[in-house]
């Protein structure tokens, strides 16, 4: 029996749950108490979440790299119930020096020496999926992902992915793995939808895409209904949450979209899960793709 591809999807050879969780709220700028981000993470995988999102940089503070690998990590040490299954996908090539700012640096020395001190923060043999986390102009993207290459070859990571990509690069990855790129983890959202060329090639070649800020970010998620009346008049009929909306819509737009929106709350990670079990017409999708 063939799987429901609107419960699960898959990452090169792993099956997950249809929506993941990003953990940056969790980590960044207004994060909550561990004690309510443990909750989050231990809800969604009480949902049936097994795809979890981090990165190194995650974190606030120039002392606190990798906070939210930290956390992902307890929380899944502290979880009553099996995680053999939990699919932790984390990234590597940006940095937070602590004033606010992002910068990048993607030199392989560097990837090299951050998948490793990944490695420990999370307390695994091998990353299950690491990724490029944005191209750095100051070092040649084929040099990046010989990098990443050399992390898989090694068996340091399991499977490899790339974040903040144009079709360009998507192929150039592609061709130095070796036909090996499992994930393109870019923006998409009902407000930002540049990067429909780079899902249409992920579709093409049978590559997960994992829309980060599915809702808008974490400042406009609330706001999503308001922003966009088609996403606001379609929920109101169907009595669900525009964001439950949103996220069934892109799971509509191709069966290898795999949206993680952030959370910080449990409530709002189980609404954003219960979209796998919203099934929408083709109408409903054209009448959403062309708001």
């Amino acid at each position: 029996m063939a799987a429901d591809t609107n419960k699960t999807r898959r990452i090169g050879d792993v099956e997950v749950s249809a929506i993941g969780l990003g953990g940056m709220p969790m980590s960044i700028e207004g994060r909550p108490d561990e004690a309510r981000s443990i909750a989050t993470i231990h809800a969604a995988l009480d949902a049936g979440i097994t795809l979890i999102d981090t990165a190194d940089a995650y974190h606030l503070t120039a002392t606190d790299d990798g906070h939210n690998e930290t956390l992902i990590a307890q929380a899944l040490a502290s979880y009553g119930g099996d995680t053999s299954n939990v699919l932790v996908a984390t990234k590597g090539g940006h940095l937070r020096p602590g004033d606010g700012s992002w910068t990048q640096d993607g030199s392989p020395q560097y990837l090299a020496a951050a998948a490793e001190a990944s490695l420990k923060r999370l307390g695994v043999e091998a990353i299950g999926l690491y990724q490029f986390h944005r191209p750095d102009p100051r070092v040649p993207y084929a040099d990046s992902i010989g990098a990443i290459r050399d992390l898989l070859d090694a068996g340091k990571i399991r499977m490899a992915g790339i974040s903040n990509a144009n079709p360009a690069q998507i192929k150039q990855a592609q061709e130095i793995l070796g036909g090996r790129l499992v994930s393109v983890q870019n923006q998409f959202s009902p407000a930002f939808r540049s990067s429909e060329p780079e899902l249409d090639l992920c579709d093409e070649l049978g590559i997960a895409f994992l829309p980060w800020s599915p809702l808008g970010g974490i400042t406009r998620a609330g706001d999503l209904g308001t922003q966009h009346p088609a996403f606001h008049t379609l929920a109101a009929e169907l009595g669900v949450s525009p964001q439950r909306l949103t996220l069934a819509w892109m799971l509509a737009k191709s069966p290898h979209v795999i949206p993680i929106p952030g959370s910080s709350r449990p409530e709002t990670i189980r609404d954003s899960y219960a979209a796998v079990n919203l099934h929408l017409t083709a109408d409903q999708v054209a009448v959403l793709n062309a708001a």
